[in-house]
C-alpha cells in the first residue's frame, strides 16, 4: 500500500483491511503513551473538501499533526480557484506541487479515482458523491473490532438511507469479507442498490425489510443513517420520507442489552438525544476512530509507517 490511492474499499482485500486495523491500533498505543508522533515530520497533507465537512476533514488533519505531519487546504470550493472556474484537473496538478499527499471530497460521483489519474502523489477519497467513502469504513470497521473485540458472528442492521448513503455502500462490501449476517432496513424508495446486494449476496446472509422493529431484537450492532437531503434530485420527495425512522429508548426497550449503535454522523432526527447516555451509544467513540486509523492511512500510504 506504501505510495498507493485509497479510493474505494473495493481495492482492499481483507489481508489489507486487517493490516489498517492492526496498525491503526498500534498507532493509538503510541499515541496515548506519548501523544505526538514524528512519522510524517516534514510532510505536507492537502486537504481539498469540495463538500462540507466535519468529521472527516477534522480527523484526517488531527491524524496528520498527531504523526507530526504539516496541513494545508480548503474546507470549501469557494474559497479556491475553482470559484473562478479552475477544473478538477488543473487544481489536482497545482496542488500536488505543494503536498505529499492529497485527501478529497467531492459531490461528483468518480471525482476521487479522475484526482488519483491526475496525481504522480497518493490521492485518498473522503467521499465522492453517492458512490463510496472507504475511509468512513476503515473506522466502522475499527470501531466494530473495539466494542466487540471480533467483527465476525455478528449481526448487523444498515438503517436509513441505503440509496444515498455512501458510507453503507462501502461498508455493506467490506463486511462480506466476514462471517456476519446483515440487515438493510430502509423506507421504500432508498433501499439497497441492488448491484450492491448481489455483489454481496452470495457471500453472506442478508435480510432486506423497511421493518425496524422486527430487526432490532435480533441484532448486535444498529448502523444508523440519516435521510442524505442534499441527495435527493426533488425536495418534494425528501419531504416525503424524511423521519421514517427514529431510535429512542421506547425502541430500544426491545434490543439487546449488548446492542451497539453506530452511525457516521451528523444525525437530524434519527437517533433520540435522550439514548446519548445509554449504554447503547457508540457513535462518539465511532468519531474518534477516525483518528488512528487515518494516522494509520496516511502513514502507510506515505511510507513512513510500516
Amino acid at each position: 500500500m506504501k505510495f498507493q490511492d485509497v479510493i474505494s474499499i473495493n481495492d482492499f482485500g481483507k489481508e489489507e483491511i486487517e493490516y489498517v486495523l492492526k496498525t491503526a491500533k498500534r498507532l493509538e498505543n503510541e499515541l496515548n503513551e506519548r501523544k505526538i508522533l514524528q512519522y510524517a515530520k516534514g510532510k505536507i497533507l492537502a486537504t481539498l473538501f469540495f463538500e462540507p465537512s466535519t468529521r472527516t476533514r477534522f480527523s484526517f488533519e488531527s491524524a496528520m499533526h498527531r504523526l507530526g505531519g504539516s496541513v494545508i487546504g480548503f474546507a470549501e470550493a469557494s474559497s479556491s480557484s475553482v470559484k473562478k472556474g479552475e477544473s478538477l484537473m488543473d487544481t489536482i496538478r497545482t496542488v500536488e506541487k505543494y503536498a505529499d499527499v492529497i485527501v478529497i471530497r467531492h459531490p461528483r460521483e468518480g471525482a476521487a479515482r479522475l484526482a488519483a489519474e491526475i496525481a504522480e502523489i497518493p490521492v485518498i477519497n473522503a467521499g465522492d458523491g453517492a458512490n463510496q467513502h472507504p475511509t468512513q469504513t476503515l473506522l466502522d470497521l475499527y470501531t466494530i473490532k473495539k466494542e466487540f473485540g471480533r467483527i465476525d458472528r455478528l449481526k448487523i442492521a444498515l438503517l436509513g438511507d441505503l440509496k444515498y448513503g455512501r458510507t453503507v455502500h462501502s461498508l455493506a462490501k467490506a463486511l462480506s469479507y466476514y462471517d456476519v449476517k446483515l440487515y438493510f432496513v430502509a423506507p421504500q424508495g432508498l433501499e439497497m442498490p441492488r448491484h450492491i446486494v448481489e455483489e454481496i449476496s452470495d457471500k453472506l446472509e442478508i435480510t432486506e425489510t423497511n421493518d425496524l422493529e422486527s430487526v432490532i431484537p435480533e441484532v448486535d450492532i444498529l448502523y444508523t443513517t440519516r435521510i442524505q437531503k442534499e441527495r435527493f434530485p426533488d425536495p418534494a420527495e425528501y419531504n416525503k420520507i424524511k423521519g421514517s425512522y427514529r431510535v429512542d429508548l421506547k425502541l430500544l426497550e426491545r434490543a439487546k442489552e449488548t446492542l451497539k449503535i453506530m452511525h457516521p454522523l451528523p444525525r437530524v432526527d434519527e437517533i433520540s438525544y435522550e439514548v446519548d447516555k445509554t449504554q447503547y451509544s457508540a457513535y462518539f467513540r465511532q468519531v474518534w476512530s477516525g483518528v488512528p486509523v487515518r494516522m494509520a492511512l496516511l502513514g502507510i500510504v506515505l511510507g513512513v509507517v510500516e
